[in-house]
């Protein structure tokens, strides 16, 4: 094959940048788990709760908050309210007030040139005495405007206009939009009379107001149905906007940005305005609003304003609603006072997906954060709260800012639910990676190791096992010196009760100078020192060292003991070996899925075994321990050594330089 060939055949393999990458975001996804798995599914379900509409009061009750929680408006002084109240339906004595009373109420307004007049009071039959008087009004004043009520569905159920001014085209309907808590929203601009579009009472009235400004509504090129009038921008109310779902968008609606709760607007009454007991000019150039205030006449509704506990729940005039309405309109149209926008479903899902994440990440990431078997640390408490303080508080100053509706309760659930399932599943995790450490280990390290190893278990296992991992470690390989012989003369129930004990003591001694018991291998016994959290710096591998020769020294002398024990009880005595050697290892688990241990292997395993077993003749009392040339250079002295020399140790074909431990 040419050259050229080859080379691109090599090409085409991954370099092992890439794959060392590709490795390392493997991994990273993985330790990631429980995020990408709980946060979209917490998400899904929070959206699907809140498309059932399950969430729709939730979310009403949070948007009716943020409107009491935020700074009160200026009253909007081109809005004058003539209410007729409890005096004065004591003072006429009659309800619906007499057509006169009414017509001299009209004449004392229009004496003060208001730019319009709006009569929210229904005047589709007369009311004697003075019924000429009033239509005589009702003809001289082209800027007045009365009400009607549209039920294009149920006729019979409409009320129809003062008959003069629906002549006279001077009418608007008054028809309201109540949500399913009975608390008016939103309001309607538009609806269909006998298949034409009508304009609502406050749109009518807004129009008078601005009409000699020529300012006008004029749709825009991208959207009819969206139209900019003034500074102001309006488009249709639609199903699902804010926290509705499935709400009924007919006609023309928007959500009504309200000034203020009841008693926001300059009010006074109609005996006032008979008696001239107001100012001259409070009316000149203002919209000027007459509708019903007294209480018994029931003429009242719930807002956002209205408390969510029914006992205390306030109600705002119908008259007000009205004047809440303009006061919309001509705030937007003339000073570009934002009405109440919302963002499209598609960004709200993904705002809402984004706080799942962001609390299922704080769970994950502070899950550690209060030590081992604390599910829920404090510090992920606080965090939580936090966030939630966040999520609300970033809502609410886009509300206040801004005029956005964002939903508030979706991503508050999807936060705190998040944190909850995943909580649980880290509980979950924590159980099968505890038990995959105690199966690994069992009880053969100490108490600090085995908190070392579940602090650092999620960089330590992988997938359910304790990944490999090449670092220096110090191996300690000990036998029993003449097993077989004692064997022989043993029964097997004495032998294994006589093992067990020796086995016991050793093992204790491993574990209180560091070391972990790797295995058992028949009267062998295989410890290391330094694993499975890796040593950073080489005075930790010295550390590891002397502690591996102490431990040896200290098995000498607890073998001593129990000799002298089992000579007592006709046992007979025994001495033991000890190879050492420091170096390099990889540790980690392994077998196959029905049984898998954790082990370490390497080139400092082998010597440490050949150690152990090397020149059985060599002299060394109750017990021989043989080290290598990098233990010694770790002991810095601390120990009676002696040189053995640079020996071929069995199965190596490198001579290695080996010491005898004295003391």
């Amino acid at each position: 094959m040419p050259m050229s060939d080859r080379s691109k055949r090599r090409n085409k393999n991954p370099s092992p940048s890439f794959l060392s990458l590709f490795s390392n975001v493997k991994q990273r996804i993985w330790q990631w788990r429980g995020v990408w798995l709980v946060a979209p599914t917490v998400a899904g379900i929070a959206i699907a709760l809140r498309l059932c509409g399950w969430l729709e009061s939730w979310e009403w009750a949070a948007f009716d908050q943020y409107v009491r929680w935020r700074p009160q408006e200026t009253r909007d002084e081109r809005i004058v309210i003539v209410g007729i109240d409890e005096a004065d339906l004591k003072r006429v004595r009659q309800w619906p007030i007499p057509d006169l009373v009414l017509a001299q109420l009209i004449e004392k307004i229009k004496a003060q040139n208001p730019k319009a007049i709006g009569l929210d009071l229904y005047r589709d039959l007369p009311v004697p005495p003075g019924n000429a008087e009033l239509e005589r009004v009702f003809q001289s004043t082209p800027n007045l405007i009365g009400i009607e009520n549209l039920n294009e569905a149920e006729p019979n159920l409409a009320i129809a206009p003062p008959p003069v001014l629906d002549r006279l085209g001077q009418v608007g309907f008054n028809n309201i939009v109540a949500d399913n808590d009975g608390k008016l929203r939103r309001a309607l601009l538009y609806l269909i009379k006998n298949d034409q579009p009508t304009v609502s009472f406050g749109m009518r009235l807004a129009l008078f107001y601005l009409e000699e400004q020529n300012i006008l509504p004029q749709p825009t090129a991208s959207d009819p149905q969206v139209f900019q009038w003034g500074k102001g921008i309006f488009r249709p109310f639609t199903p699902n906007d804010g926290g509705y779902v499935r709400a009924d968008d007919g006609g023309y609606q928007i959500l009504l940005n309200y000034r203020g709760a009841g008693g926001s607007f300059r009010t006074v009454s109609m005996t006032e305005v008979l008696q001239d007991r107001i100012p001259t000019d409070l009316m000149r150039d203002r919209i000027i609003l007459i509708g019903a205030t007294a209480t018994s006449l029931n003429d009242f509704f719930y807002t956002p304003y209205s408390s969510d506990r029914i006992a205390t729940q306030e109600r705002t005039a119908g008259v007000e609603i009205q004047a809440n309405t303009i006061s919309h309109f001509l705030s937007a149209v003339l000073e570009g006072r934002s009405g109440i926008k919302t963002w499209s479903e598609p960004i709200e899902g993904l705002w809402i997906v984004f706080w799942s994440f962001t609390g299922a990440t704080l769970c994950w990431t502070l899950r550690d954060a209060g030590g081992v078997g604390n599910l829920l640390p404090l510090w992920t408490v606080v965090s939580l709260l936090l966030a939630t303080g966040s999520l609300a508080g970033s809502t609410y100053l886009a509300f206040i800012v801004g005029g956005w509706w964002i939903p508030a309760i979706p991503p508050a659930l999807a936060l705190l639910g998040s944190a909850t399932l995943l909580t649980g599943y880290i509980a979950h995790e924590e159980h099968q990676e505890r038990q995959t450490v105690m199966n690994l280990f069992g009880r053969h390290v100490t108490q600090p190791i085995a908190e070392a190893i579940w602090r650092d278990r999620h960089e330590l296992l992988a997938q359910g096992r304790l990944k490999g991992r090449k670092m220096t470690a110090t191996v300690l390989f000990s036998d029993l010196q003449g097993f077989s012989t004692v064997a022989e003369v043993m029964e097997p129930e004495i032998l294994m009760d006589w093992l067990n004990e020796y086995m016991e003591a050793m093992v204790e001694l491993v574990l209180q100078h560091g070391g972990i018991v790797d295995k058992f291998i028949g009267d062998a016994i295989m410890a290391v020192f330094g694993v499975p959290i890796p040593r950073t710096t080489s005075d930790e591998i010295a550390q590891d060292a002397i502690a591996a020769v102490q431990c040896a020294l200290a098995m000498a002398e607890r073998l001593e003991n129990l000799n002298q024990q089992w000579q007592l009880q006709g046992y007979p005595r025994t001495a033991m070996r000890v190879g050492i050697a420091t170096g390099a290892v990889v540790t980690g688990s392994l077998g196959s899925s029905q049984r898998v241990d954790y082990t370490t292997l390497g080139d400092s395993v082998n010597v440490a075994s050949r150690l152990e077993s090397y020149d059985k003749s060599l002299d060394g009392g109750i017990c021989r321990i043989l080290i290598n040339e990098e233990t010694y250079q770790y002991l810095q002295n601390k120990f009676t050594t002696k040189p053995i020399g640079s020996v071929i140790l069995r199965g190596r074909e490198q001579p290695a330089v080996v010491y005898q431990v004295l003391d």
